[in-house]
């Protein structure tokens, strides 16, 4: 049995006492309106744990090329990559996507592109699937909790799709609104986050060649606890940075009020680009533990992308920057 003594915990491995606290509301909220239905005599089914419907055979592409970005790590298991998940929509622990996610229904599917656009337009997922040749990218994906993983992305470069619309002069940023369902999202009943889900990238990341617009992972259709069926894949900023099942792409002049940053601006900035400099308010960032492994690893700079994006950062502190 390995004993450890509170020394030997970080603190980035100890759940903050808020989301502790919150994930505890959305429990005692199950428990009390299963106490309800029990004493109503109806059945005991808890509308804020719906029950998870089976999977669906996922779908498989064809023609998937090698994409010219990406890692040579190992990718994590298949296993690993759907079965711990940040997607708060789902709940906050990061085994409630997995088990909840299957109610979400991903056809049909439609995403909006609006605001500072020449042609704003409305697509159907199966138009944007069709928008340019699908490519494999193995990214490492680095979350502010200090963990990680390696994930082989099926995708395209996000530009393409942005283009669809002609993004006028004054448009200088991409707000990425997520999917929004009470009756299939158990945790968007509590007020976690101001929903819906929606963050935000300058014009000229969402557009730089290592943004992805996510649409699969190992070869097939993304999982619902993945972002099915459009995400965005930005390699070099933490994991939340990375909106999940996008129905709503808007330009704007504006920096866009991202959900995080309205929770607790003072822990999470716009960039928010990996940066073991940076310490997150509670703990350090300057080291993580990639998923699967006990030792932890020293965690780079732009998350190993650094010659690739260190130019969009010209001249920025980017310790206030963050």
């Amino acid at each position: 049995m390995l004993i450890l003594r509170a020394a030997d915990i970080a603190p980035s491995e100890i759940t903050p006492r808020e989301l502790y606290q919150r994930r505890r509301e959305f429990i005692k909220a199950g428990l009390g309106l299963a106490a309800a239905t029990a004493l109503g005599g109806g059945v005991l089914v808890p509308r804020s744990a719906p029950a998870a419907t089976p999977a669906a055979e996922p779908r498989r592409f064809d023609g998937v090329r090698k994409g010219p970005f990406g890692s040579d790590e190992k990718p994590n298991s298949f296993k690993d990559i759907t079965t711990y998940n940040n997607f708060y929509e789902f709940g906050s622990d990061k085994e409630s996507p997995a088990e909840y996610a299957q109610a979400m229904k991903t056809r049909p599917w439609t995403v909006n592109l609006e605001g500072l656009v020449h042609k704003p337009k409305t697509l159907d997922i199966d138009d944007i699937l069709r928008l340019a040749p699908l490519e494999e990218r193995i990214y490492r994906l680095r979350c502010v909790e200090a963990w990680s993983m390696v994930i082989p992305w099926v995708g395209f470069p996000l530009s393409a799709l942005l283009r669809q619309v002609d993004p006028l002069g004054t448009a200088k940023y991409v707000e990425f609104h997520s999917h929004l369902d009470p009756r299939t999202m158990p945790g968007v009943r509590l007020p976690v986050l101001d929903w819906p889900y929606v963050e935000g990238l300058r014009l000229d990341e969402a557009m730089h060649p290592l943004t992805l617009a996510g649409v699969g992972l190992y070869g097939q259709a993304l999982p619902n606890q993945n972002g099915a069926p459009l995400r965005v894949v930005v390699p070099w900023k933490y994991g939340f940075k990375s909106g999940k099942s996008i129905v709503k792409i808007r330009f704007t002049d504006k920096m866009p009020q991202t959900a995080w940053m309205k929770a607790n601006p003072e822990e999470y900035g716009f960039y928010s680009n990996v940066n073991p400099n940076v310490d997150h308010r509670r703990w350090s960032q300057a080291k993580e533990r990639r998923i699967g492994e006990f030792r932890k690893r020293q965690t780079l700079l732009f998350n190993g992308y650094a010659e690739q994006v260190a130019g969009l950062y010209t001249g920025m502190d980017l310790a206030r920057n963050y």
